[in-house]
């Protein structure tokens, strides 16, 4: 009686335990079984991503889309392109491959766009092919098709495209331009661009200057005549 009794205690604690080993979902297995990521994985333990990203799958209401690239996709990017990135730039381009909500391969016929990553404002726009089940992502650098299913069931779905998904912010043609020019320091001697010189105050105006010489021609002009009247007096 008292084992029954116990019994009956501990089945909560073990049907919630059993609760939280099916919602764990193990994403590197998911990958891994796969059998072409390899690089991806690589990348993603390299970031320490791959925990963060399980323990927020088991946490969130909506789910996680994951778009894996491949390994040939890898392979088929430029040489030298992920080491010209630094450690935060990377996690950036991994993060830009996930978004932070569940959908089918439907479901991304008709998602609005630009649809959130994780990458935060890095987004992405899916168009469907007509008359097909077939869609295609673009980062406005390279456009591919989401070719087939690894996982399609809440919470996660996982997607294999065949090209690495680079970001415009990263790759694309404004990516790495240096900001503008600043002004060179200006000097006491350099005006304004569109104002007019100032006058000099070692020139006055010729106003000025016209004045000046009136003034001495009628003072000279005094003092002739009063010469001329002193020599008549004498």
């Amino acid at each position: 009686m008292a084992s029954t009794a116990l019994l009956l205690l501990l089945l909560p604690f073990v049907l919630f335990s059993q609760t939280l080993a099916q919602a764990s979902i193990n994403i590197t297995g998911i990958l891994a079984e796969g059998g072409q990521f390899s690089t991806f994985l690589r990348l993603l333990g390299e970031s320490n991503l791959i925990s963060q990203l399980e323990n927020q799958l088991d946490n969130s209401h909506e789910g996680m889309t994951i778009l894996a690239p491949s390994d040939n996709g890898f392979n088929a990017l430029k040489s030298g392109t992920l080491n010209s990135l630094n450690d935060q730039q990377k996690s950036q381009l991994l993060l830009f491959h996930v978004l932070s909500k569940f959908y089918t391969v439907t479901d991304l016929q008709t998602v609005s766009n630009p649809t959130r990553t994780l990458a935060g404002d890095w987004g992405l726009n899916f168009t469907g092919q007509p008359n097909s089940n077939q869609v295609n992502v673009s980062t406005g650098v390279v456009t591919v098709e989401i070719n087939n299913k690894l996982r399609e069931k809440s919470p996660l779905g996982v997607y294999v495209v065949d090209q690495v998904l680079l970001p415009d912010a990263l790759f694309g043609k404004h990516a790495g331009v240096p900001p503008p020019r600043a002004p060179g320091p200006r000097t006491d001697n350099s005006p304004d661009e569109g104002t007019a010189p100032e006058p000099d105050a070692a020139n006055p105006a010729s106003d000025e200057t016209d004045g000046g010489v009136r003034n001495g021609v009628g003072l000279g002009l005094v003092l002739g005549i009063g010469l001329i009247a002193i020599s008549l007096l004498f």
